[in-house]
Order: structure tokens, then sequence, then C-alpha cells
């Protein structure tokens, strides 16, 4: 939870119960379900929820943007955002059942009321938002021929609308096509662990 308090001090006390009691409730729906590695899940506020908030760094989301989380497993970075951006409406899908059952329950337990979890393959997802975020689901390529139908041409916020990834790693030939327009930002720029090396959030606008 400190992870949390140290990048973002100005959080309500709500937003700051709904996060204090993420770890517990992620570790105890881990146990039945495994939406994190278990090896992981002692890290869950640095390596996912905190990683998931490096969008709410970058973009200040007007209220009532539509987002949807695309693959969104067992909430990231959908709950995360969606604690942080009360005002926005998000819709989290993800083509596993459990994955799903877990991000509703999760969000039952802390009262979000902005979010919608559904299964759902991302071909058959037919609303409009004015960004999709995702996290390391697939190639930026193959998830704009899935999304770009989902992306409203109606621009609402300081930046137009489009595709905010969360990816790591060499990304040189995943992000060539797109050179020109995307941007890529280092997490560092906010987050100064070293855990955070290498990984990045990509923004692809999408007229």
């Amino acid at each position: 939870m400190e992870e949390i308090l140290k990048y973002f001090s100005n959080l309500s006390d709500e937003q700051q119960q709904q996060f204090a009691v993420l770890a517990d409730l992620y570790k105890d729906w881990n146990q039945k379900i495994n939406v994190v590695s278990r090896k992981d899940i002692d890290n869950i506020y640095l390596h996912h929820i905190l990683h998931s908030l490096a969008i709410a760094q970058y973009i200040r989301f007007k209220d009532e943007t539509h987002i949807l989380d695309f693959g969104t497993g067992g909430g990231f970075p959908g709950i995360p955002l969606a604690i942080v951006f009360p005002k926005c409406r998000f819709k989290l899908i993800d083509r596993t059942a459990k994955k799903i059952k877990v991000t509703q329950e999760i969000s039952r337990a802390i009262g979000l009321e902005n979010v919608i979890a559904e299964q759902c393959a991302g071909e058959e997802e037919k609303g409009k938002y004015e960004f999709v975020v995702s996290r390391a689901v697939m190639p930026l390529g193959d998830l704009l021929k899935i999304t770009r139908k989902n992306i409203s041409k109606q621009q609402f916020n300081a930046i137009p609308n489009g595709l905010i990834c969360l990816k790591g790693g060499d990304l040189s030939a995943e992000i060539r096509p797109f050179k020109n327009i995307l941007d890529v930002t280092p997490v560092t720029n906010w987050f100064k662990e070293a855990w955070f090396r290498e990984k990045n959030v990509i923004y692809l606008p999408v007229n």
C-alpha cells in the first residue's frame, strides 16, 4: 500500500481504503483461481496495482470518459484505474470466465460502481469507448485490428482517442509500423523502482 501512497498522495479516504484491501482480496481469490502468479502475489502492489497506475500518470481521464480494458485477466489495469477515476466508466473484458468472476467479485467487494466486468472475446465487443487500455495482452498491430471498431471518433480528452498499453522489453519490431504516430513513455519517468526499468506506456492515437 505504501507504494501507492508514495505516488498518489491525494487519494480520498475511500480510495485509500479500496486500495488497502486489494492485496488480501487478491491473495484470497488467488488461492482458488490463479489470476496472478503465485510467486508474484506478494508483490501485488508494485508489480500489478502500481504498474497499472502508470496509465493514470500518463493521462488524467476527464470525468465520464468511457474506457475498455481489453484482456483484463484479474482486473488489471482496469480495477486500479477505476479506483483513481471514480467518475469514468470502465468495461473490463476477458475471454476466461473464471478470471472475470474474480474481477466481478473484487469490484463488488470494494464498492466500485463504475465498473462492468464481462466474459467476452474482443471480437465480440460492440461498445464505443474513448480509450482501450491493456497490459501485455497481444502485439499492438493485432490489438488495433480487433479494437479499432470500438474506438469512438468523438474526441473528449486532451489527447485523441486511441490505445494505451503497458508493455515491456524490446518493442522495436512491434512498434515499427506505427513509429511516426505512437508515443513510448518509460514508466520510470514516474515510478523509480528498479522493477519498472524497460517497462513503457504505449499510446497509439486511432482516427
